[in-house]
């Protein structure tokens, strides 16, 4: 798979958070579907885990050559503004499994 076509101009979303999003639907994904799941390349998401990691809001465990993500859902947002809201407030938002997920517990 290439190189994802640029995006330009602003976007609600960070990307740290789509690689997030991307991750708590999917903890075993591969760096290479987050990357097309996200419109990145695997290297600019190689450096969001590594920040991601860094900061304490993921963790990694190696499994064979794959890994499994663990994210830390209480830990709170950097952001000022944010005071308070935590990672899985935010992935409320974001997660798409977790739309699935409800729609099917309804039926």
């Amino acid at each position: 798979m290439g190189v994802p076509d640029p995006h330009n101009g602003w976007t609600f979303i960070t990307n740290h958070a789509r690689v997030l999003a991307a991750i708590a639907d999917d903890p075993n994904a591969r760096i290479r579907d987050i990357a097309a799941y996200c419109r990145l390349t695997e290297r600019a998401v190689q450096r969001i885990i590594v920040d991601l990691e860094q900061e304490e809001y993921l963790s990694h465990k190696r499994e064979g050559r794959a890994n499994t993500y663990r994210i830390e859902p209480g830990k709170v947002l950097r952001h000022p503004a944010e005071s308070g809201l935590t990672v899985a407030s935010l992935l409320s938002l974001l997660v798409k499994d977790e739309a699935r997920r409800s729609g099917e517990q309804t039926r």
